[in-house]
């Protein structure tokens, strides 16, 4: 029923915020009657704010037009690889009429960068893919929101999750021979579950995993997010966040974690934060600094888009990462297409070279959390094994923003590029033989 109740809510408010909108650009056009008054500026300043607050966030576009290539202009075009009922492989193409930097292009690592389904879009990750760009072939997976998704493609688990990453890693292994993938928060977990399945089975395993921000112990330097998940039960979360979509979208009837609640739950950790943020906005837009101004808008088009998650997804989540600790416990089985479940076994990778990232002043996934992955991994030689953490950054800067450019690709870059030759070629023969298969049990 809240569901329901916000969406009514939202109607309403949408009509009055399309109308505050028209108001602020009048009363700020010096050309019109109303922009001349006494105050105009502050009163348009007024009407913006309340527009921002009370109008509804569609899902952002990437946007990334083009990229510079050691000083070329590439072009880009975005195009959707691969289409599954919960997720969309989106891939960026570049192009040039330079053949010299065309050649570059094509001898160029394929990376596949894991976008997290924990709230924002995959567009969160814009910054991260623009600059992967400039030296990489770039595909991204594109989580749908699970409200447009019709009750007749079944329901979405944390093992579907998984079986789609393989899918995504065996997918461009079949056009470019391997690849290598990077995840950021959330799908590290089953990033690394992925990986770690297919190496048990004896297949080919990307040349190298970098994992940046992401939960793989979330016992170690508990953050407030995980603390909520310990203290509260799974019935609890199941009977407090669960929903069903209202009848006007597609995926009417579909249980799901609403985008609004989560969005709610991101404010409510910095809500003095968020209230300067808006605040000062006003005051940018009454003293005419429209760069700052544009700044604020560009970021909350981002951070206020969410999307929903199914609840099976979501609701699995919380139990296998932050409340049993599966992975690092050894007790996770993953269900593969044909529904037999098979144990996670991180130590069975051999082939994979990997790389963790975390941020000195993460604050949701805490110090130690996504190094952990190191501990599983035990069958990767150390020699193939590196970890950065990068000194001031917090959660959103090890992977956009100054430190992410400056810091973490070179060394991200420097850590594919290293191990691209060294692992290209199949390692299958020289890595210990495993079982054709586990199953748990």
């Amino acid at each position: 029923m809240l569901y329901q109740i916000y969406d009514a809510q939202r109607s309403l408010i949408e009509p009055f915020a399309d109308m505050a909108d028209a108001t602020a650009k009048l009363y700020s056009n010096p050309h019109t009657l109303w922009g001349q008054m006494p105050m105009a500026q502050r009163v348009a300043a007024s009407f913006a704010l309340f527009h921002r607050l009370g109008k509804d966030y569609e899902k952002p576009e990437f946007g990334i037009r083009h990229v510079d290539v050691d000083g070329v202009h590439v072009a880009i075009d975005e195009r959707i690889e691969l289409e599954k009922p919960f997720c969309q492989l989106r891939r960026f193409k570049r192009f040039t009429d330079d053949t010299g930097t065309l050649g570059k292009l094509k001898g160029q690592p394929p990376v596949l960068v894991v976008a997290p389904l924990s709230g924002h879009y995959a567009t969160l990750l814009r910054d991260t893919v623009r600059t992967l760009l400039e030296g990489h072939k770039v595909y991204i997976t594109d989580w749908k929101n699970a409200r447009m998704v019709p009750l007749s493609e079944g329901s979405f688990h944390l093992d579907d999750y998984v079986n789609y990453v393989q899918d995504f890693i065996r997918h461009l292994q079949g056009i470019y021979g391997n690849c290598h993938v990077i995840s950021v928060c959330q799908p590290t977990v089953p990033v690394l579950a992925a990986v770690s399945l297919m190496a048990s089975r004896g297949e080919k395993t990307p040349i190298t995993m970098t994992m940046m921000g992401g939960p793989i112990d979330a016992r170690k330097s508990p953050t407030a997010v995980n603390n909520l998940a310990v203290q509260r039960s799974f019935e609890w979360f199941e009977n407090n966040v669960i929903y069903r979509v209202p009848p006007n979208y597609p995926g009417a009837g579909r249980r799901v974690y609403p985008g609004f609640l989560q969005h709610t739950g991101f404010v409510a950790m910095n809500p003095d934060r968020h209230a300067s943020s808006h605040y000062d906005y006003f005051k940018d837009l009454i003293k005419g600094d429209e760069s700052s101004a544009e700044a604020h808008r560009k970021f909350y088009d981002e951070y206020n888009a969410v999307l929903d998650m199914d609840a099976d997804y979501y609701l699995e989540t919380i139990r296998t990462v932050f409340q049993d600790f599966s992975l690092v416990n050894g007790t996770w089985d993953v269900r593969n297409p044909a529904g037999e479940p098979e144990r996670v076994r991180p130590q069975d990778i051999h082939a994979t070279a990997l790389l963790t990232v975390e941020g000195e002043l993460d604050d949701i996934s805490g110090s130690g959390q996504t190094r952990a992955a190191h501990g599983l991994c035990t069958g990767i030689p150390e020699a193939q094994r590196d970890h950065l953490e990068v000194p001031g950054a917090g959660h959103y800067g090890i992977f956009s923003g100054r430190r992410w450019r400056t810091v973490v690709y070179p060394r991200v870059k420097a850590f594919i590029a290293e191990h691209a030759q060294a692992l290209a070629a199949p390692a299958l023969a020289a890595a210990p033989k495993a079982p054709a298969r586990r199953r748990a049990g």
